[in-house]
C-alpha cells in the first residue's frame, strides 16, 4: 500500500484533497450558519442596547448568570480558544459540543448589557466545537481531529469577518509563534471560503472600511517606489501599535490574576468588573466604549468607522477601549478580543496620524490590523486582512506596520496556550513548544527575584577543631 502511495503520488494527493473537502463541507455549512445566527443576534443586541440605556445596570446580574452557567454546564469549555489550541497541540479530553451554544448565548448577553467585547472568540469556539463533534461522530484519528479543529478555526474566523483568505492563514499561523502548519493549507482555505459563502447566503452583511489614500512615489529618490518619509512614520507607528498590543495582553492577564487572587467569592468577580464599567462610563460621560464598537450609538460618537475620519477619535480613545475590554474579558464576561483590538488600533492610528502628520485613514487602517497582529502574533494573516478589507494599494505599509508590531509586542499575546516555536529574539532562549503562559510566569518570577533585596551571604561558623 505504501509502495502504491509513493508510486502514484499525485493520485494520492488528489484522494487526500477529496477526502478533506468532504470532511470540511459539513463543518463549513454548520459553522457558517451558526456564525450568521450569531452576527444577527449581535446586531439585534447592539441596537436594542442603544435604545434602552438602562440595560447597563443589569450587567452585574448577567455576570453572575454567566459565572454559574459555566460552573454548572461549562466545565472545561471555560478555557475557550485556549482549549482548542491545547487540543490541537496535545489532544486530551476534547472540545465539548456544549461550548458552541454556551459561548453564543453568553456573548450575546455580554453585548446586550454593555460589556466591551468582540466576536472572533465566539466564532472560533463555535468552529472548534462543531469540528470536534464531527470528528467524534466519524471516529476520526487523533491526527485528523487536530486538522479538523484547525478548519473549524478557519471557518469561524473567515465567516465572522468576511475575510476567507485571512481566516485560512490565521488558523495556520496562530497556533505557534514563528511556525505555520502547512498540512492544513488546503483544508483550512476550503473551510474558510465555504463558511464565508454560507454565512453571506443567509443575508449577513459585513462592515465595509475604506482607505482613500493612494501611495505616491518619493520624488527625491527616483529608485524608490514608495514615500520614504511616510514609510519611516509607518515604522514608528508600528512600534507604538506593538507596545499597545503588549499592554492590552499584559493588562488583561494581570486583572484576571489579581481578581482570582483577591476576590475569594468567585461570583463576585463579574459583579466587581461590571461595577467598574458602570462607574467608568458615567465618569467619562459617554457610552462609546461599551459593546462592540463598530458603530456608535450617536452620530458624533467614537467608533471604528469614525476613526477613519478627521476628528473621529480623541488622543485617548484607544486607552479607554483597552481598559473597558480588559476589565470585561478578565472578570468573566464572554466574547472575543479582536474587534476591540480593531477599535484600539484604529483610534490609536487616528491619534498618531495627527501627531505624525500622516494620512488619517491610512494610519487608522494600519492600527486596525497591526494591533491585532501584535496581540495574536499573526503578522501574515493581518497583512492579508488589510488587503482583503482595504485593497492592495498600500500592501507594503500593511506589512511594515504588522511585522513591526509583531516584534515589539514581545513574547506576549492574548492566547496563553499559543506556543513559541521560534523566538523573536533570534536565539533559542526558550524550550521548544513553551506556551506564552509559561513564558509569562518565568518573566514575572525573574522580575520578582530581581526586585527582592539580595540576602547577605551566611558566614560559616568557625570549627573549634580546625587549626587557625
Amino acid at each position: 500500500m505504501k509502495h502504491f502511495k509513493y508510486s502514484f503520488e499525485h493520485l494520492s494527493i488528489a484522494i487526500h484533497l477529496v477526502k478533506w473537502t468532504l470532511l470540511v463541507l459539513p463543518v463549513a455549512l454548520v459553522v457558517g450558519s451558526l456564525v450568521a445566527l450569531f452576527l444577527w443576534l449581535l446586531d439585534w443586541a447592539t441596537q436594542f442596547r442603544f435604545e434602552h440605556e438602562w440595560l447597563l445596570f443589569g450587567l452585574p446580574l448577567v455576570g453572575i448568570v454567566i459565572h454559574f452557567l459555566y460552573r454548572w454546564a461549562g466545565k472545561n469549555a471555560e478555557a475557550g480558544n485556549n482549549l482548542i489550541m491545547d487540543e490541537i497541540h496535545r489532544p486530551g479530553g476534547g472540545v465539548p459540543a456544549r461550548m458552541a451554544p454556551l459561548v453564543l448565548l453568553t456573548t450575546v448577553l455580554t453585548h446586550l448589557f454593555g460589556g466591551s467585547a468582540g466576536r472572533e472568540g465566539t466564532a472560533v469556539q463555535i468552529g472548534g466545537s462543531m469540528a470536534q463533534l464531527l470528528g467524534k461522530w466519524l471516529r476520526l484519528s487523533a491526527a485528523d481531529v487536530r486538522l479538523l479543529l484547525m478548519t473549524g478555526i478557519a471557518a469561524g474566523f473567515g465567516a465572522v469577518f468576511g475575510t476567507p483568505l485571512t481566516g485560512a492563514i490565521f488558523a495556520l499561523e496562530v497556533l505557534a509563534i514563528g511556525r505555520i502548519r502547512y498540512e492544513g493549507l488546503i483544508p483550512c482555505l476550503i473551510a474558510s471560503v465555504l463558511a464565508d459563502v454560507v454565512c453571506s447566503s443567509w443575508g449577513v452583511h459585513h462592515t465595509h472600511y475604506r482607505i482613500d489614500f493612494l501611495p505616491s512615489v518619493d520624488t527625491h529618490f527616483f529608485f524608490l517606489h514608495y514615500d520614504l518619509l511616510l514609510l519611516v512614520k509607518v515604522i514608528a507607528a508600528g512600534l507604538a501599535f506593538g507596545l499597545v498590543s503588549w499592554l492590552f495582553s499584559e493588562l488583561s492577564h494581570t486583572i484576571k490574576q489579581y481578581a482570582q487572587q483577591f476576590i475569594p467569592v468567585k461570583w463576585l468577580i463579574p459583579v466587581v468588573g461590571a461595577g467598574l464599567l458602570i462607574g467608568l462610563t458615567y465618569a467619562l460621560g459617554n457610552r462609546d466604549y461599551l459593546g462592540l464598537g463598530v458603530v456608535a450609538a450617536t452620530p458624533d460618537g467614537i467608533s471604528i468607522t469614525s476613526a477613519f475620519t478627521e476628528n473621529g477619535a480623541t488622543y485617548w480613545s484607544w486607552w479607554w477601549k483597552l481598559l473597558f475590554t480588559a476589565i470585561t474579558l478578565s472578570t468573566g464576561f464572554k466574547g472575543g478580543e479582536v474587534t476591540p483590538l480593531f477599535f484600539i488600533g484604529a483610534t490609536l492610528g487616528n491619534a498618531l496620524a495627527v501627531l505624525l502628520g500622516a494620512p488619517i485613514d491610512l494610519m487608522a487602517g494600519l492600527g486596525f490590523i497591526a494591533v491585532f497582529a501584535g496581540a495574536t502574533n499573526t503578522p501574515l494573516a493581518c497583512t492579508l486582512m488589510g488587503i482583503e478589507l482595504f485593497g492592495s494599494g498600500n500592501a507594503l505599509y500593511y506589512a511594515v506596520a504588522c511585522f513591526t508590531a509583531y516584534y515589539f509586542s514581545g513574547h506576549s499575546g492574548i492566547y496563553q496556550s499559543q506556543r513559541v516555536a521560534v523566538s523573536k529574539l533570534g536565539d533559542p532562549w526558550q524550550r521548544a513548544e513553551e506556551t506564552l503562559k509559561h513564558v509569562r510566569e518565568k518573566r514575572l518570577k525573574h522580575a520578582r527575584t530581581q526586585a527582592s533585596p539580595a540576602e547577605p551571604p551566611t558566614q560559616a561558623t568557625p570549627n573549634a577543631f580546625e587549626p587557625d
